[in-house]
């Protein structure tokens, strides 16, 4: 993936401050991820520049091939097995023996493995480096692991927390940490960008309007098969009960589409432009009262879409009621 331009100038201006902490923080789609590691590459750089790390030292080739020694890296393991991160021998086993299934938050286990890390002197002689990525699925006990460390670090470690909703965060973990807001590209750059990155023009305007502005979203559903012409018939689609519209999108998936139609639909009855879809894409929106009991009920719904219900007869039972609030 190429390195966005908007990514790079804030990996310039972080390298310039001190501190052993930083929270980088801002909606999903922005690149928290493609900063920290960009950091943790510049910190641990053998020939860094101002600009960050310089891509060809044997330090910035151990990240690559993802075997740094003096790098530890804090994922949900199912996080870490798509970024193509090796998981600890044990939990691998464990995995791989069918005892359990990859976890979604971080494990206090990999926590406390990482403050161990973060104790033990530099193998290169850069420093050593913490990067937690979403920080927020770090729980209670995790997060509380890590605060001892935070606040009284050993040596050179540093630590990197990515998050894509700080709120969720203890008020103790921000509260010791240097925080940085995710610059928002702007349409010229994020459009240049998605190009680059293989999305054609004609699609990739679709999409990123289809993600609200967010380039790495927009670049995921490219990835995953979406097309403009798909996104932009999705809203009269369902609103004629064609399950077929959503048939290749996850119960949270279709969720979030849904509550893109809702949402714009709500603008454009209060008068306001909508901000995910073109007017002309919109079905007539139903009265205020529909749509905010139906907004509220998607709500509800957001909440167990990771259950395992049949996602097939999930998908027909939330096409019938988005169906029936628009008519």
């Amino acid at each position: 993936m190429i390195t966005p331009p908007w990514i790079q100038a804030q990996l310039a201006r972080l390298l310039q401050q001190p501190g052993h902490a930083l929270l980088l923080h801002g909606p999903s789609g922005l690149g928290q991820y493609t900063l920290a590691l960009g950091l943790a590459q510049a910190w641990l750089c053998e020939q860094p520049g101002g600009a960050g790390a310089c891509g060809q030292c044997t330090s910035c080739h151990a990240i690559a091939v993802r075997t740094h020694a003096d790098l530890s890296v804090l994922m949900p393991e199912t996080v870490m097995l798509a970024l193509g991160w090796p998981l600890a021998e044990k939990a691998q086993t464990e995995i791989d023996d069918k005892r359990r299934k990859a976890s979604k938050e971080i494990r206090v286990d990999a926590m406390r493995d990482a403050v161990e890390f973060s104790q033990r002197t530099s193998a290169r002689g850069r420093g050593k480096v913490v990067l937690v990525y979403p920080a927020e699925d770090m729980n209670a006990i995790t997060a509380n692991t890590l605060l001892k460390t935070l606040e009284e670090p050993a040596g050179d470690v540093r630590l990197i927390l990515a998050s894509e909703a700080a709120h969720q965060l203890l008020p103790t973990i921000r509260s010791r940490c240097l925080g940085h807001t995710m610059m928002w590209p702007t349409e010229a750059q994020a459009l240049q960008w998605l190009e680059g990155e293989g999305v054609a023009g004609s699609d990739a305007a679709v999409l990123l309007r289809a993600a609200g502005g967010r380039p790495e979203d927009a670049l995921r559903a490219a990835q995953a098969g979406r097309s403009a012409r798909q996104w932009s018939q999705l809203p009269k689609a369902v609103a004629r009960g064609e399950v077929a519209a959503l048939a290749d999108f996850s119960p949270a998936q279709a969720l979030g589409a849904l509550q893109k139609v809702c949402h714009d639909l709500l603008s454009v009855r209060a008068g306001a432009a909508p901000r995910f879809f073109l007017p002309a894409d919109l079905p007539p929106p139903p009265s205020a009262t529909q749509l905010a009991a139906w907004w509220r009920e998607l709500g509800t719904a957001v909440r167990s879409a990771e259950h395992p219900f049949h996602p097939g007869l999930m998908l027909e039972a939330l096409v019938s009621r988005a169906r029936s609030a628009l008519h």
